[in-house]
Parts: structure tokens; sequence; C-alpha cells
């Protein structure tokens, strides 16, 4: 993902997994302690130009990485993280989900959550809301990663690029309202 796309590597999760783990989106988390800290009063992220509410969340690294930061290192955060929210879904006992998650992961780290809105696509159209809506559809736990491509003119990889890139590599290129298409006539 580093080499091939350049962005941000982060992981997206439901928002009921980001419940269970009880994480909080990072805006509100500032939010609550902006007293403590008047800094984050200016910092507030209420002019994102493409949402209305940012979905970060907390940012991440196995406890087993050295700084966190190396393919290695946030491979396998983001790996565990997914086998240990996998295996946590059905776990109601929220005492034993923390002290697992805590046990495993340290913050600050260097992967991101990002989450799912609460009402996902109905609310907010986002990656995190396709990937996770999509990967419901297929039947799998809605954890997944991610990473934004960035082109060579120092923007996002442009559509066309995209779709060029996917073709060279023989990835299925899904378009948005693809997925949110397949949402709808799922929820039915």
């Amino acid at each position: 993902m580093r080499k091939e796309g350049g962005g941000l590597i982060f992981i997206m999760i439901s928002y009921e997994i980001a419940e269970k783990l009880q994480l909080p989106f990072i805006a509100d988390l500032f939010n609550k302690i902006e007293d403590l800290y008047p800094v984050l009063k200016h910092l507030n992220p209420y002019d994102i130009p493409y949402d209305t509410k940012s979905s970060f969340s907390l940012y991440i690294n196995h406890r087993k990485t050295f700084t966190g930061i190396t393919d290695n290192d946030r491979a396998l955060t983001i790996k565990r993280f997914a086998e240990l929210a996998e295996n946590l879904i059905n776990q109601e006992d929220s005492k034993k989900i923390l002290h697992e998650f805590g046990k495993e992961f340290r913050s600050p780290g260097h992967v991101p959550i990002c989450i799912a809105s609460k009402n996902s696509l109905r609310e907010r159209r986002g990656h995190t809301e396709l990937s996770t809506s999509l990967l419901r559809i297929a039947g799998l736990t809605p954890i997944a990663s991610g990473c934004e491509m960035m082109g060579d003119n120092g923007k996002a990889l442009s559509k066309t690029e995209a779709k060029k890139y996917a073709q060279n590599n023989k990835i299925v290129f899904l378009e948005g309202n693809e997925i949110i298409e397949a949402w709808e006539k799922w929820l039915e």
C-alpha cells in the first residue's frame, strides 16, 4: 500500500465494532478535553471541505512493534487489530474486551482507525462506510485497511488513472455508487 498507494494507511471499522472497543471519534475526544488544552478549541475540524465530521479515531501500534512506522510494524498492527476485533465482536464482557485490546495495542501509534458513521451509508458516503458496507454484503467482518492513492502531481490519483491501475493489476474497480446500489438491494 505504501509503495503503490502512497497515502495514509489506515484501518476502517464499523460503528458497532468501535462501540464494542469504546473507541471515540478523535474530534469528540478533543471537544471533551478542550478546557484542559485550549488549543484544541482552535483545531476543531468544523471546516472539512469534503464532509461534516471526521471519521478518525485513535492511532494505534501493536505492542510487539518497535517504532510502529515500518511496513512490517504497520502490517502487524493491522493484522492483529482485525483478528482481535473479529474475535471480540460477539463478546459481551466489556471489561474483557478492553483488557484484551489494551494488552495488544498502545496509543498514540502510526495506524489511524476510522469509524463508520452510526447509520453507515444512510449518513455518510466516505471510504470507511463504503468499505465496511461492502464487507457486510459479502458476509465478512466489517474491518478493512486502506490507503489513498497519490498521483505524480501531488494530488489524489485521478479516477482515470485509478481505473488504469486496476486494469493493469487485474483488480476490480468499483465506483461508490455501485456499492451503494448493492447495499440498498442487500438491505431489502
